[in-house]
């Protein structure tokens, strides 16, 4: 198994969890979530030589995905991920809340990922398991090895996202973590876009939800 570490900074004014995943041998890191603030993330990059190889996104609200382009326009070589059912969200002010909250955002996508598609990332390999709910192509990022599991905006601990906004579906939310998330090991780590980690098996037993 990989020495994998998990970085968690809150970013952007709707207090985002972007999470810096490192190979601490190789350095080799992917970021999910750059909600905010690239000059930071760019700064911890070079302070502690990670060596960047994808930005993934959970999911297409901009407060997921505020510092993409900044990113892009210092690395262009290192792809940008998204779930193939949320990409149109990205340029798309309205569903992706930023003419809403903040300054329209828009953001391009490099590749797209599938529900069950595998990326060798970080000495590892990632499992993508799409999760509709929240919004209608939401992506999880589980690193099956290290029993790790960036859930974006789904399941919260003691809660679950929000199915209000555009292309949100609250009874697919449910049945998406029902099916697609309460059946990982209950000992798999969950990281959330907001607040603490949790882990599947607390969920499980005393999510008010469920």
């Amino acid at each position: 198994m990989q020495n994998i570490i998990v970085v968690t900074n809150v970013l952007g004014d709707l207090g985002t969890n972007c999470y810096t995943v490192v190979n601490t041998d190789t350095r080799e890191t992917v970021i999910i979530d750059p909600a905010a603030n690239a000059d930071f993330l760019l700064k911890m990059l070079q302070n502690q030589n990670y060596d960047l190889k994808a930005i993934l996104l959970t999911h297409a609200h901009f407060d997921h995905m505020a510092a993409v382009n900044d990113l892009k326009e210092a690395m262009p070589e290192v792809p940008v991920y998204i779930g193939v059912n949320d990409e149109e969200l990205l340029s798309n002010c309205a569903a992706n809340l930023s003419a809403m909250f903040a300054e329209p955002v828009f953001v391009k996508a490099d590749k797209t990922v599938s529900d069950g598609e595998l990326l060798p990332m970080l000495g590892t390999t990632i499992t993508c398991i799409e999760v509709p709910g929240h919004t209608k192509g939401g992506m999880c990022y589980y690193f099956e090895e290290n029993k790790l599991l960036f859930d974006g905006d789904t399941l919260f601990t003691g809660s679950i996202g929000r199915s209000d906004f555009p292309t949100g579906d609250g009874e697919l939310l449910i049945r998406s973590i029902e099916e697609k998330l309460f059946v990982l090991p209950d000992d798999v780590v969950v990281y959330p876009g907001h607040n603490s980690k949790t882990k599947i098996g607390r969920e499980k037993a005393g999510n008010m939800f469920f």
